[in-house]
């Protein structure tokens, strides 16, 4: 079953990039296994998997340890709200941050990183909808905030991350995208070495192909629906191609 369901993720995903004129390998599938069990991950990877995301500090902590033995074959990345109590744990267990909102958590990240593990990859999260119950910083402090974490040893700054405001209508879902690709252009113009944007769900995937994104965060159109709801990385219901 979920092997079958990340092969149609997968078309779906060439699909938008044929219509963007795209090649598909310009486009990671980051597979979010938030609130899944060790098993499921297992089996995604089976299925050719290596990229993926959760949220929740101590469940992925533990998922880690549990796939000890598949840890050389997986990145994984935080994508969930960042406390300043947590960074220690994610600076030591994780490869990638996508949620970097404040210059504390990454100062935190930088300093708790530890010596013999490479750069940790991060991407500022921007809250491109200005939506008060989501985590980002607002776009016109991206720049600086990037500049700031660009600054920092042991980490590497890659792009951006964003949650927009969840909408059913292709054109609405690609306005604010279009504004986080011109926000990434930005700090390539301020000479930031930046070449990710982690933008798109399951049901808003085409609208950030479309867009530029290279990576989508993808868990329900794989695993199913979760049963405890977080909007976080993945709110979407199961859309199918």
């Amino acid at each position: 079953m979920i092997a079958e369901n990340i092969q149609s993720v997968r078309s779906r995903i060439r699909q938008a990039c044929v219509k963007a004129d795209r090649s598909a390998s310009d486009v990671s599938l980051l597979v979010v296994s938030k609130t899944f069990p060790a098993e499921a991950v297992r089996e995604a990877f089976a299925a050719g998997e290596r990229h993926f995301g959760e949220n929740y500090v101590q469940e992925a902590v533990d998922k880690i340890a549990a796939l000890a033995d598949l840890r050389a074959g997986i990145e994984w990345h935080m994508i969930g709200p960042l406390q300043s109590n947590k960074t220690r744990a994610v600076a030591e267990h994780f490869d990638w941050v996508h949620t970097v909102d404040r210059l504390k958590i990454a100062q935190r990240l930088s300093e708790q990183r530890p010596a013999g593990l490479p750069p940790l990859q991060v991407c500022v999260q921007v809250n491109v909808s200005g939506e008060a119950s989501k985590s980002g910083v607002a776009p016109a402090d991206a720049l600086a905030l990037a500049r700031a974490v660009a600054s920092l040893p042991n980490l590497r700054l890659r792009g951006l991350m964003v949650i927009p405001e969840p909408e059913t209508d292709l054109a609405a879902q690609r306005a604010p995208l279009r504004a986080t690709r011109e926000l990434l252009l930005l700090l390539q113009q301020a000479g930031l070495q930046v070449d990710t944007l982690s933008m798109g769900m399951s049901a808003d995937l085409e609208a950030a192909v479309l867009e530029g994104s290279t990576m989508v965060r993808i868990g329900t159109a794989i695993f199913g629906s979760r049963i405890k709801a977080d909007t976080t990385a993945d709110p979407s219901p199961v859309v199918t191609p």
